[in-house]
């Protein structure tokens, strides 16, 4: 699950990946090492800003959540870089 400000903004299940992680980690370890730590992005299940209408982007102060019910929640504040 993915939330923006607690707006739940993505709900989906790992079930319906393309590929499963098995085949994942085999096919990006032929020309990666993968250390404790390493993440592995799949894309991006429906809900993402860009594909709302009108598009509804991050912005500065937005706080993500990015939740797996079986291992926690990762939480972070999106800034302006520039």
């Amino acid at each position: 699950m993915t939330r923006v400000n607690g707006e739940l903004r993505q709900d989906d299940h790992t079930q319906r990946l393309t590929w499963d992680f098995s085949w994942l980690i085999e096919y990006i370890t032929k020309f990666a090492t993968l250390k404790a730590r390493d993440l592995i992005f799949t894309g991006t299940p429906v809900g993402a800003g860009g594909h709302q209408t009108p598009p509804n982007w991050l912005k500065p102060g937005d706080t993500v959540e990015v939740e797996v019910p079986e291992i926690g929640v990762l939480r972070n504040t999106v800034v302006d870089e520039t």
